[in-house]
């Protein structure tokens, strides 16, 4: 059976009158026909908060900062709703059946479930959204947000990649 690729856009419904437009891709292979579920309503929930916080970030003190000052007002952000995170941490890989310590850092982990990759550029690399991909799958988790604060509006800088 040939790979089929389809893909189409949704709208993510922030606030009142905030809407993302996002694309999502899903490869027909055997695999994704077997194994891929839906992203639990909890995992959502958490999602839509975090979406909440970066617009909170960007709109306050807006863009042409550092990261690491978008790290510290985002995670501010999530601790206002109530939200876990953890920072700058390194997770181990396995690789060839040895572990490595030093082998992954995520920016954010929120309530241990979902990783925010947080940049501040003006180019995008198009490498990012399969590094956050890369990160899901080493550490077993379902979703990710890669995030992008140097931009005009924050919808243009948020991506959601689930795994």
């Amino acid at each position: 059976m040939p790979e089929i690729y389809i893909a189409f856009n949704i709208t993510l419904k922030i606030k009142k009158y905030d809407t993302i437009p996002m694309s999502i891709g899903i490869q027909n292979t055997n695999y994704h026909q077997k194994n891929l579920e839906p992203i639990p309503e909890e995992l959502d929930a958490i999602g839509k908060q975090i979406v909440d916080a970066a617009f909170t970030v960007h709109k306050n003190p807006g863009p042409g900062l550092l990261e690491k000052v978008y790290e510290i007002c985002f995670c501010h952000e999530l601790s206002k709703r109530g939200l876990s995170y953890q920072r700058q941490i390194d997770v181990p890989i396995i690789y060839d059946n040895i572990e490595f310590d030093e082998g992954l850092r995520l920016d954010v982990f929120v309530e241990k479930k979902i990783i925010c990759e947080l940049k501040a550029r003006e180019t995008i690399n198009p490498v990012w959204p399969t590094q956050v991909l890369s990160h899901l799958k080493l550490t077993k988790t379902r979703l990710g947000y890669l995030i992008n604060f140097n931009v005009v509006s924050i919808r243009n800088g948020i991506k959601r990649i689930a795994n």
